[in-house]
């Protein structure tokens, strides 16, 4: 994958750089839809020297929930058949398997999540970075920080 030389406006300098065709892989959309996105400036991109797109990580993250399911009855199937509603669509960052517990980091947008789960969860699931993942918020209160 290129790496993004010089920062061009990125928050990170070392965000990874994906080609349109492999950012359409993982938004599930077609290549054609992608192209359109980036001429309408839905999505944005960085154009290499040669004049080629390439599409910041960051943007495929900020889309992808959006980009799973177009309708009601699709998005009802995309959340998981279960009792809890807040579920964070994000992406793998890491994966640390110690003994019979993880740690599992998801980047969610700009906010990271971190869950200790069972090694054998890990396996099933078979838990790598840069995969997408849901975390599953379970609690029976919810605090909110006015920041």
């Amino acid at each position: 994958m290129p790496r993004n030389p010089k920062s061009q406006g990125l928050k990170h300098s070392r965000e990874e750089l994906l080609r349109p065709r492999e950012a359409a892989l993982e938004l599930h959309i077609s290549f054609p839809t992608i192209k359109q996105w980036i001429y309408k400036r839905k999505i944005r991109s960085i154009r290499t020297a040669g004049g080629h797109h390439r599409i910041p990580q960051s943007e495929i993250d900020r889309l992808l929930f959006r980009t799973r399911a177009k309708t009601g009855p699709e998005r009802e199937l995309l959340v998981r058949r279960v009792s809890g509603r807040n579920q964070l669509v994000g992406r793998i960052e890491s994966v640390r398997v110690s003994g019979l517990m993880a740690e599992v980091l998801i980047s969610i947008g700009e906010q990271q999540i971190t869950s200790i789960i069972t090694a054998r969860s890990v396996r099933d699931m078979n838990l790598k970075a840069g995969q997408t993942a849901a975390a599953l918020i379970k609690s029976m209160g919810v605090m909110i920080l006015r920041v």
